[in-house]
């Protein structure tokens, strides 16, 4: 095993690993050569948590995901016709982006990208940021050999940010928010080539070709930030967030509660999987200071769907809901509380641990997540089959059920004073007990 896959392996959570294998079992039975790219590898050689896998294969990459689907494996969420690519769920919440192949050429700014099929070192000379433009070999004669043909390797380990070509920015001008996210996410600097393209792309005022569902997609990837707050903020400093909204800045931008959410996902346990509805709780509290009609105007502008504003703006509603059941004095017990909260949706947890004025609410929520969310998963399967329950069965279900609630409400265990056994003064040190 090269020291990158083991390295790989060490970085993976348990369903990004299962993923893995499906994907590369799914590539070995159609014979199509299969690479993991882009941020998973940036990501694994930075040191930073993989957050979704990103696939590159040179074929027929739509026809793999729609095995995969047809196999049960996997969910389609989105297909680009245009880039033959395709964003899938795995269980566990993995997502995966699988693409074929391509390079990509603008007659514009901000135009229609055309698109031809390509080997992957083509591919990965089209890419943004050099961080990106990296990928491990996952076929068996090449198995672990990294490639990095815009030596964005280098760019790592300046902690450096450098566009791959001299038109980056300008082909596709929502890299220029790109550039500020991964920025602030990773606290890289830009090199200086790139701020000077930078620079030049805003003078000709190419953010103005941005579109609207690039704004969205864009929005949505900084809605999973651990720094949410931060990255708008930055957006906010470079006149770039007033694309979104020209409302968004000075007063009318919400960074007082977006660094309290911020704050607040700092409390979710890592390596525990709590599906949260991010985006939601973003748009909640970046429009939180808008008046109805400047909030209407939001909406029309990014073409948010009425499942996507319903979505966000019952948050406060179903959070309520969610409070008056942890203010209750009748959950007397740990177990009582987990029940309540471990129904609840992730969003609703941290609305509340960002807006509740309830102690009792804050206190019960943060016993959740630091102490009972742990203690309930101490309880095995291997005990409640050792208990008598086969795995399966609606037996085993309840079974399990009382063994945690029975964890969670058991006393700590009294840890008794050992005594301080001293040596007699005058045996140890004489008649008059020098020290």
């Amino acid at each position: 095993m090269s020291d990158y896959m083991f390295m790989l392996e060490n970085h993976l959570t348990a369903d990004q690993a299962r993923a893995l294998a499906e994907v590369q079992s799914a590539a070995v039975q159609a014979g199509v050569s299969l690479y993991l790219t882009g941020g998973a590898v940036r990501d694994m050689l930075g040191g930073f948590p993989i957050r979704d896998l990103d696939f590159v294969i040179e074929g027929n990459a739509l026809k793999l995901a729609k095995d995969l689907e047809k196999q049960g494996k996997a969910e389609i969420v989105e297909i680009d016709d245009n880039r033959k690519s395709a964003e899938m769920l795995f269980p566990g919440g993995v997502t995966v982006q699988m693409g074929m192949a391509h390079e990509e050429r603008y007659t514009k700014p901000g135009g229609k990208a055309h698109v031809t099929p390509s080997t992957i070192y083509e591919d990965l000379k089209c890419r943004d940021f050099t961080v990106n433009a990296l990928a491990l070999s996952l076929n068996k004669a090449s198995r672990g050999l990294l490639l990095d043909p815009a030596n964005g390797l280098a760019e790592l380990e300046r902690k450096e940010l450098r566009a791959v070509g001299n038109y980056a920015l300008y082909d596709s001008p929502i890299r220029l928010f790109r550039m500020i996210r991964f920025k602030v996410r990773m606290g890289y600097q830009i090199a200086e080539r790139t701020q000077l393209q930078y620079e030049n792309a805003r003078l000709a005022e190419v953010e103005k070709f941005i579109t609207p569902a690039q704004l969205l997609t864009e929005l949505e990837a900084i809605a999973h930030e651990p720094s949410v707050g931060d990255i708008l903020q930055a957006l906010d400093e470079t006149k770039l967030l007033t694309l979104v909204s020209p409302i968004l800045t000075g007063p009318k931008l919400n960074l007082v509660g977006l660094a309290k959410l911020q704050k607040a996902r700092q409390l979710l346990p890592f390596g525990i999987d709590l599906p949260v509805d991010y985006v939601s709780l973003m748009f909640y509290f970046l429009t939180e200071k808008l008046t109805p009609k400047e909030r209407a105007a939001f909406i029309k502008g990014l073409g948010l769907s009425k499942k996507q504003v319903d979505a966000w703006q019952k948050l406060e509603g179903h959070a309520k809901k969610l409070e008056k059941e942890l203010k209750s004095a009748k959950l007397q017990k740990p177990s009582m509380v987990y029940q309540t909260v471990s129904k609840a949706p992730g969003e609703l947890i941290l609305f509340l641990l960002t807006k509740s004025s309830e102690r009792l609410v804050t206190d019960r929520l943060k016993n959740y997540l630091q102490k009972y969310i742990f203690t309930a998963q101490e309880v095995t399967d291997q005990q409640v089959e050792a208990a008598g329950a086969k795995a399966g069965t609606p037996k085993f279900q309840k079974l399990k059920e009382l063994l945690i609630k029975k964890a969670l409400d058991a006393r700590p265990k009294k840890i008794e004073p050992v005594p301080e056994v001293l040596p007699p003064v005058a045996a140890t040190h004489g008649a008059h007990g020098r020290r």
